[in-house]
């Protein structure tokens, strides 16, 4: 049995977890899917620059636990998990990274997908100056995300995005994004993903060597695609590294 934090991605919210927790908490584990600022039920206002918030409240939600835990990052969660990490090493009994950023010292998600990449997410994305924010063309969204996924799951999660806030270019980039070597670190490889494509995903363990790799034939959101392989894989984890 473990403790397992899971930390969403862009756009999303802690609902994206809903299929995968149950089936975690049937084997024992405790889990906590919480909503980052201003995603979900969190109304943080973007005019209190909510991302400055995103690594305080997921460091409070790992301290708040009665054991180290395994902290998991779904995409952009990949640079909000290694933070967490910097932080407070002792309270982490493993990082698990799902189709996530997992960038070295200087690295940002800007470079790792760019035009060359092949993802197609930039190609989805919109911006809304007026209210600081990002979105997903709902019409692109299936092709991006949910391509392997039943149509009344990829329906669903598509009405559940929502936008969130745009992180001005460069802020940030004073985060030492790499995590200590202290922590165990795990990466799940999603080969069939279009917004965070394979060769980016392994490009990025390359650089930073993980200490187990976990390969899933799935689009960058197998917790809706396949939750109880997902289950299997994090169970696996739990198993070996939790206390």
């Amino acid at each position: 049995m473990a403790t397992f934090v899971l930390v969403h991605g862009g756009w999303h919210a802690g609902w994206c977890w809903e299929r995968l927790a149950p089936l975690l908490s049937r084997t024992g584990n405790r889990v906590v899917a919480p909503d980052l600022p201003a995603h979900g039920a969190d109304r943080t206002p973007v005019s209190e620059r909510p991302w400055e918030r995103y690594v305080p409240a997921i460091e409070e939600i790992v301290q708040a636990q009665d054991e180290p835990v395994v902290l998991v990052g779904h995409s952009s969660g990949g640079m909000i998990i290694s933070e967490v990490a910097r932080m407070i090493p002792e309270r982490i009994a493993a990082l698990v990274y799902l189709a996530a950023f997992l960038l070295p010292q200087g690295g940002s998600p800007r470079e790792m997908i760019g035009p060359e990449s092949g993802s197609l997410l930039t190609g989805a994305l919109r911006s809304d100056p007026e209210t600081g924010t990002t979105s997903i063309d709902p019409s692109l969204a299936r092709d991006v995300f949910y391509h392997d996924c039943t149509d009344a799951d990829a329906t669903r999660a598509i009405a559940r995005l929502a936008p969130e806030p745009a992180i001005p270019p460069g802020l940030g980039d004073e985060l030492e994004p790499d995590p200590p070597l202290s922590v165990l670190r795990m990466y799940i490889e999603t080969t069939e993903d279009r917004a965070l494509p394979i060769a980016v995903q392994r490009a990025m363990v390359r650089a930073m060597p993980c200490d187990a790799v976990y390969t899933m034939p799935t689009s960058h959101s197998p917790f809706l695609s396949q939750p109880e392989q997902l289950a299997e894989i994090l169970n696996d984890v739990g198993a070996r590294y939790a206390p």
